[in-house]
């Protein structure tokens, strides 16, 4: 507040009374939170009345076929982005693709028109079969996906276009996706029920093996390319 010499926040008559009730300043267990001097939240539970949104979104591409997500094999070590988890920043390091390198292929879909997939590979998803897929994916939100095979690649993306927007996870025996409608980044249904059903596909990526703690927001990172060192987007390695 006052770094930004922001008139708010400052706990002065007339301010807005936006204001947490905490249990104390060392365990933090929010009791009560005001906004506007209203009561919104108490002991965990929301106050706010739950309410419809209209589909803002603009997702304009094809579904797409298995022989898209091939990529011309190349002998040796090849330049791959290494996620740290719990990191922006990945490392640029070079090695030879497969599950046994935990190596997979990342791939970066044009949301916005058909154009043709951006391939690279990843290192650390931890992954040992199927896909995980995503148009959470700053900053410009294309569809961003790593998996073990083409095929799984393909239907995990398609799901995403599918519902135009969300988050998928793919494998032999399954297949689920959170549909993110609004802007593919949000959804337009209770807060309490998306939170059940990403809780529920966070668990089916770690049963798939990622080792991440957060496989999803890890992948919406792998298209930032303003955070070195190594990104893709969707014209490929950055």
């Amino acid at each position: 507040v006052f770094h930004y010499n922001l008139d708010i926040g400052l706990l002065k008559p007339g301010d807005h009374a936006d204001c947490i009730l905490v249990n104390n300043l060392e365990e933090f267990k929010v009791i009560q939170t005001y906004i506007n001097g209203e009561l919104v939240a108490e002991n965990g539970r929301s106050n706010i009345k739950t309410t419809t949104s209209d589909i803002i979104n603009n997702f304009n591409c094809s579904e797409k076929n298995v022989e898209d997500f091939d990529m011309p094999e190349a002998g040796g070590a090849l330049p791959v982005i290494e996620a740290l988890d719990g990191q922006l920043i990945t490392n640029k390091i070079f090695a030879e693709p497969g599950i046994e390198n935990d190596v997979l292929k990342i791939v970066v879909v044009n949301r916005y028109k058909d154009a043709p997939v951006a391939k690279a590979f990843i290192k650390n998803t931890g992954l040992k079969q199927g896909a995980l897929a995503s148009s959470v994916a700053h900053d410009s939100h294309n569809i961003v996906a790593v998996g073990v095979d083409d095929e799984s690649l393909c239907r995990a993306v398609n799901l995403i276009i599918q519902h135009k927007g969300g988050v998928s996870c793919v494998n032999d025996s399954l297949e689920m996706v959170l549909p993110l409608p609004v802007a593919g980044l949000m959804s337009n249904e209770d807060g309490y029920r998306v939170a059940e059903m990403y809780s529920l596909i966070d668990r089916a990526a770690k049963d798939a093996g990622a080792t991440l703690a957060s496989p999803f927001m890890t992948l919406s990172f792998m298209a930032l390319l303003v955070i070195p060192h190594l990104k893709l987007s969707d014209l490929g390695l950055f």
